[in-house]
C-alpha cells in the first residue's frame, strides 16, 4: 500500500476539513437539557424535538465526508441523571486519500446515574481511503453506556469495492478511572483479500461492533442470541459488559440486523429518527 495514505505527508496548498463540535447535558426539571453548545468548522450539531424527558443529538459533518488530511473532533458529556442518544445526519462517507490520513476522533463522559447510547450510522469505506478513528469513553461508577460502530466496505449496490486502503480503529472504555474496554482494529495494505479470509469477514462487506457497559449486560446473552438467530454473528459477556459482532453481505443487510439489538438493549425504544431501512 502507499506509505501517503497512512503517514500525515504534506499535503501542500489542499484544503482539508476541521470540524470540533462540544455538547453537555445537564438535569433540569425531570429533563435532560442543553448545558454547552460548541461548534467550530464542518462540525455542527443539531437537537431534535423530544417528549421523553431524554434528549437526542445528531452530528453533522457539513463537509460531506472524509478524505486525506480531514480532521473531525468530537466531545460530548452527559451530567449526572441524564439522559443522552447521539447518532449522526447520514453515513460518514471516507473517500480515496490523495495524501495523508483523515482523523476522527470522539470523547465521551458519561457521569452518576446517566446514560448515553452512541449510535452513529454507518462509515463507508472507498477505495483507497485512509482513517485513523478513535473513541475514548469515560464512565462514571453506575453510568450505562451502549455504543454501535458500523463499518462498510463500498456500497455493493454500486458495483464498489475497497481493494486497498487503511482503517485504524481504537476503542478505550474506562469506569470510575479503570479500563474495562480496549479493542483495536486495522485493516492495512490489500483490504479485499485480507477480508477474504476465513478468519475475518469471509469476503462479507459489512461488520459492526455492539458494546453495552451496565449493570444489567448478563441479562442481555440470551435474548440477543435468540434475536440474532444462527447467522453471522455472536455474543459474550463478561461482568458488566456486553459485546456483539455483526457480519454481513452488505450494508442494508447489516442495518436489518443492528435494528432489533438496538432497539432490544434500549428496551424497545428503537433507534433514532434519522435511521431508515
Amino acid at each position: 500500500m502507499d506509505a501517503a495514505l497512512v503517514r500525515d505527508e504534506p499535503i501542500g496548498r489542499q484544503q482539508r476539513a476541521r470540524g470540533v463540535g462540544r455538547l453537555v447535558a445537564k438535569r433540569s426539571a425531570q429533563s435532560t437539557r442543553l448545558d454547552v453548545l460548541y461548534q467550530e468548522g464542518c462540525a455542527k450539531i443539531r437537537l431534535p424535538a423530544t417528549f421523553d424527558g431524554a434528549m437526542e443529538a445528531v452530528l453533522i459533518n457539513t463537509a460531506g465526508g472524509l478524505t486525506g488530511g480531514d480532521h473531525v473532533e468530537w466531545s460530548l458529556a452527559a451530567g449526572a441523571e441524564t439522559r443522552l442518544t447521539v447518532t449522526t445526519q447520514a453515513c460518514e462517507r471516507v473517500y480515496k486519500a490523495s495524501a495523508s490520513t483523515a482523523r476522527l476522533e470522539t470523547r465521551i463522559t458519561v457521569a452518576d446515574g446517566a446514560r448515553v447510547d452512541w449510535l452513529p450510522q454507518e462509515t463507508i469505506l472507498f477505495d483507497r481511503s485512509s482513517l485513523h478513528r478513535r473513541l475514548e469513553v469515560d464512565l462514571a461508577a453506575d453510568a450505562v453506556f451502549l455504543a454501535v460502530e458500523a463499518v462498510i466496505l463500498g456500497r455493493k449496490a454500486m458495483g464498489e469495492t475497497v481493494e486497498t486502503g487503511f482503517f485504524h480503529d481504537r476503542w478505550r472504555v474506562r469506569r470510575a478511572g479503570k479500563l474495562i474496554h480496549a479493542e483495536e482494529t486495522r485493516l492495512d495494505g490489500e483490504v479485499a483479500a485480507l477480508t477474504g479470509e476465513l478468519a475475518t469477514l469471509r469476503g462479507a462487506r459489512a461488520f459492526a461492533t455492539v458494546l453495552l457497559c451496565g449493570p444489567d449486560a448478563e441479562g442481555h446473552v440470551e435474548p440477543l442470541r435468540r434475536l440474532i438467530g444462527a447467522g453471522a454473528a455472536g455474543v459474550s459477556q463478561w461482568q458488566d459488559k456486553l459485546v456483539a459482532r455483526v457480519v454481513a453481505d452488505d450494508g442494508f443487510s447489516l442495518r436489518k440486523m443492528l435494528i432489533p439489538i438496538i432497539s432490544h438493549l434500549r428496551k424497545g425504544a428503537g433507534v433514532p429518527k434519522l435511521w431508515s431501512l
